[in-house]
């Protein structure tokens, strides 16, 4: 009886290391998305996490939000110093997310300022 418990509980934790490991390191896409920034923030209770949004339309009516991870230092910083301007964010999608990342489905991974091609002189 103690056989089978242990063997259903190991299949259970390798299940659980397994879908893990494939949130983590298989992404459902890969882009970059550009807009003017306009939230950057750190939340939560218990989880604190990095969340932010873009603007994508000239009146705001296409948001995009998405999460930034804790040990991407100088992606933060970059976003908390591009606030209100427009910039490029290279993202990864993944296939769901865990409530110790953040909010959403999207990770930034790189972040670049942008001239506003609504604002071109």
């Amino acid at each position: 009886m103690k056989k089978a418990l242990y063997k259903i509980l190991a299949v259970i934790i390798l299940l659980a290391i397994a879908w893990f490991a494939f949130i983590y390191f298989v992404p459902y896409s890969e882009g970059t998305r550009s807009g003017e920034l306009i939230k950057i923030t750190h939340k939560g209770v218990i989880f604190k996490t990095w969340e932010g949004e873009i603007s994508q339309g000239i009146s705001g009516a296409q948001i995009f939000s998405f999460s930034i991870l804790d040990k991407d230092e100088q992606i933060i910083n970059d976003l908390k110093e591009y606030q209100g301007k427009y910039v490029k964010l290279t993202y990864i999608e993944r296939y769901a997310s865990f409530v110790f990342w953040g909010d959403t489905k999207y990770f930034i991974t790189e972040v670049e300022k942008e001239t506003s091609p609504h604002f071109n002189k």
